[in-house]
């Protein structure tokens, strides 16, 4: 699940949950097409992803189900969770009875999935949330199938030393942004790590990093969002694309 644009940079120290029940449909309505989710994460995940017909998709951090549903429009067998009750409503309302979702998220119990069930597993914008990402890579590495791939898309580590140039890019550290989404406030709370501190905890886990990407905005981004996308290139460095194929 991932923010929008309109944020202000908020002090580190401060330890504030990520509580998405208390804003789920907000979020859920203002990121449905918007610049960020609509003509960037969403896009930039399924081109990655490519062609998924018949393949076992897991997508952890599922929200309210729209990339989930993507996937499942182009053929994939796609399985959701999600820790927030309110966020699986929602993907329930989307998806309908027939779509497997599951609550539960990447923390300290394991996923509720037997070995290698998935071929692929997403984690759009969800690792960021966690200071450590030894035991959840592990259950990722777990669930997949040998030669499975993890599709993800966290904050891109230079982001931190834009909007916290105080802070030390080279240090794991915890830093908070407060949001609106369509009109109601929010604060999520992120764990920053620099790029190579990234590349190695996949590769530490069992993961071969088969891409590394930093795409630009969808086709018609420039001219949905003209204030937005205002840099030459149309480029929007906020995220981090991987695939990862397990080994």
């Amino acid at each position: 699940m991932s923010p929008d644009l309109d944020h202000s940079s908020r002090p580190a120290g401060q330890t504030l949950a990520n509580d998405y029940d208390s804003f789920a449909e907000a979020y859920a309505a203002e990121t449905e097409s918007n610049l960020i989710n609509g003509y960037y994460t969403r896009p930039a995940m399924l081109d990655l992803a490519g062609d998924v017909a018949g393949r076992r998709i897991l997508d952890v951090g599922c929200g309210a189900g729209p990339l989930l549903a993507a996937l499942r429009d182009r053929g994939a067998i796609v399985t959701g969770i999600d820790p927030s009750a309110k966020m699986l409503d929602l993907a329930r309302q989307r998806l309908g009875d027939g779509t497997a979702l599951h609550q539960g998220g990447l923390g300290d119990e394991p996923l509720p999935f037997p070995d290698a069930a998935f071929d692929d597993v997403v984690v759009c914008l969800v690792l960021h949330y966690l200071e450590d990402w030894t035991a959840p890579l592990a259950e990722l590495r777990r669930v997949l199938v040998p030669g499975g791939r993890l599709i993800v898309a966290v904050n891109h580590p230079f982001v931190y030393h834009l909007i916290r140039p105080e802070g030390d890019y080279f240090a794991t550290e915890q830093w908070s942004e407060e949001y609106t989404f369509d009109g109601q406030p929010a604060v999520l709370t992120y764990w920053h790590r620099p790029l190579h501190a990234i590349t190695n905890e996949f590769v530490a886990a069992g993961f071969r990093i088969a891409v590394m990407s930093e795409p630009p905005p969808a086709p018609g981004a420039r001219e949905a969002f003209p204030d937005l996308v205002t840099s030459p290139s149309g480029y929007i460095l906020c995220y981090l694309f991987l695939v990862l194929e397990a080994v």
